[in-house]
């Protein structure tokens, strides 16, 4: 049977009980005020240099992201813009004009599928995919900057910047003006959005998910990248 203390046989001591650890604690604290402020020092110190770090990782993977997008940016300009003339070329008067309007939704995409020869097939194939393919890290990169995350914001941000293209390509001449390609443009960003919410589902934090895209995008996404943007020359 264990001992009882004695503030529980006598619970009317308890107050004076508390009294007398404060006595003792601030007395340690005062006869013992040295070590107990290099300690405190210390803490304080490991504390903001352990800060210090974190936020100097933090911005170093921000700016490491930021380029990315950047070079994400300047791929969709070469490829959407910069794929039928260059810049030296789109304000030349003597410049051939290639301009077409489609503003049947499917239309493009329905005469791709019937197509009978292989050349056209490979070419629907290419652009279709194409379309969706280049817009999918929009929509990853998209919620991972913005503060707002929902589906439907992102999703119409992707749809402005998309018609946004097929507006330009249109006045300058140099490719289709497409609402298929608009379709397509949205789906990929839907599809990145989705990529998006399930890695948050799956990791449940958002730091961990802003880590994770950070390794993805260094292994994957900055060597095809770089390679798209600097080592092939496109033209459609």
């Amino acid at each position: 049977m264990k001992r009882k203390r004695i503030t529980q046989l006598f619970p009317f001591l308890l107050p004076t009980r508390r009294i007398q650890r404060k006595i003792i604690f601030y007395a340690k604290m005062y006869f013992d005020r040295n070590r107990y402020t290099k300690t405190k020092v210390k803490n304080n110190s490991d504390e903001m240099k352990n800060g210090g770090i974190m936020k100097k990782r933090k911005r170093i993977k921000a700016v490491f992201l930021y380029g990315i997008f950047i070079c994400y940016i300047l791929l969709l300009i070469k490829i959407l813009l910069l794929s039928r003339a260059s810049p030296f070329e789109l304000f030349n008067s003597q410049r051939t004009l290639f301009r077409s309007i489609n503003l049947i939704p499917f239309h493009s995409i329905m005469e791709y599928i019937s197509g009978s020869s292989d050349t056209l097939r490979r070419f629907a194939f290419g652009n279709v995919v194409g379309n969706i393919v280049i817009f999918i890290p929009l929509g990853i990169y998209l919620p991972l900057f913005k503060k707002d995350k929902r589906v439907l914001v992102n999703l119409l941000f992707i749809f402005i910047v998309s018609l946004f293209v097929e507006i330009i390509q249109g006045l300058l001449g140099i490719g289709v003006s497409d609402i298929d390609d608009i379709i397509l443009n949205c789906l990929g960003g839907w599809i990145g959005i989705l990529g998006y919410k399930f890695l948050l589902f799956i990791l449940r934090d958002e730091k961990k998910v802003h880590t994770a895209i950070t390794i993805l995008s260094a292994i994957v996404g900055l060597p095809a990248i770089l390679y798209l943007l600097f080592m092939v020359k496109m033209r459609f």
